[in-house]
């Protein structure tokens, strides 16, 4: 059964910055746009780059390792939006972020 677990701090992630955590085994990215926030796999599809240690441009995240975007909000390549990195839900709870594992 899937629950929300907390992983961060609102404090702790910037507007337009990242944050990668572990929750139970997984690797995670937390973004923060505007005052949303959303979870990524922390894995690129192409080689497995870092995607949190990636630069992020609105809502678009940008490997570091070899350039793939991907939009934070839904986790849809750029140039192939049926080919995505899994997401997650998020939500924001008494200045805590929370992440749905399933």
């Amino acid at each position: 059964m899937a629950r929300f677990v907390r992983v961060a701090e609102k404090s702790e992630l910037t507007d337009g910055f990242s944050k990668v955590v572990n929750v139970e085994g997984r690797s995670i990215a937390l973004f923060r746009v505007k005052d949303e926030y959303f979870a990524l796999a922390n894995t690129c599809l192409h080689r497995g780059g870092p995607l949190g240690e990636g630069s992020l441009s609105g809502s678009v995240v940008t490997c570091p390792w070899h350039g793939w975007k991907f939009d934070v909000r839904t986790g849809a390549f750029t140039v192939i939006p049926t080919l995505k990195v899994k997401s997650y839900n998020v939500k924001e709870q008494d200045g805590s972020v929370m992440v749905e594992i399933p």
